[in-house]
């Protein structure tokens, strides 16, 4: 689970969670995100999914990781230049971590993910840790 505060309220987010309010504009978001980390060079670590399905499904199910949810609907929520600040109950992911830290440049966005283990300062392209 991941949690980001908005507005005075704290939104949950979990792994393929669709039930929020604004799940459509929160797709949106990770799939322009998605094309432009790649044409940054990000790739996906697709063997960190270990279920047998499709490279484009393993893909998806990464997109959809309860943090990067959380990310997203702060970039829509939040007014640009705000932290953003997420907490997560478990460590982050490698492909979570990369990700974040592409979304940090693209977005001119410093972000707070705080894990069980640490807490990740990211803001242009690097992270704290």
């Amino acid at each position: 689970k991941a949690w980001i505060e908005v507005n005075s309220k704290v939104h949950e987010f979990i792994v393929g969670d669709r039930s929020h309010p604004q799940s459509d504009e929160i797709d949106a978001k990770l799939k322009g995100l998605s094309r432009q980390m790649k044409e940054d060079g990000y790739l996906p670590h697709l063997d960190l999914v270990l279920q047998p399905m499709s490279d484009k499904d393993k893909e998806d199910a990464l997109c959809g990781h309860c943090e990067k949810l959380a990310i997203a609907f702060g970039l829509v929520s939040i007014p640009r230049g705000t932290i953003i600040r997420v907490t997560k109950n478990l460590r982050v992911c490698t492909d979570c971590h990369n990700a974040t830290k592409i979304i940090s440049k693209i977005e001119r966005q410093e972000i707070i993910v705080r894990d069980a283990y640490r807490i990740h300062h990211f803001k242009d392209g690097a992270c704290s840790c």
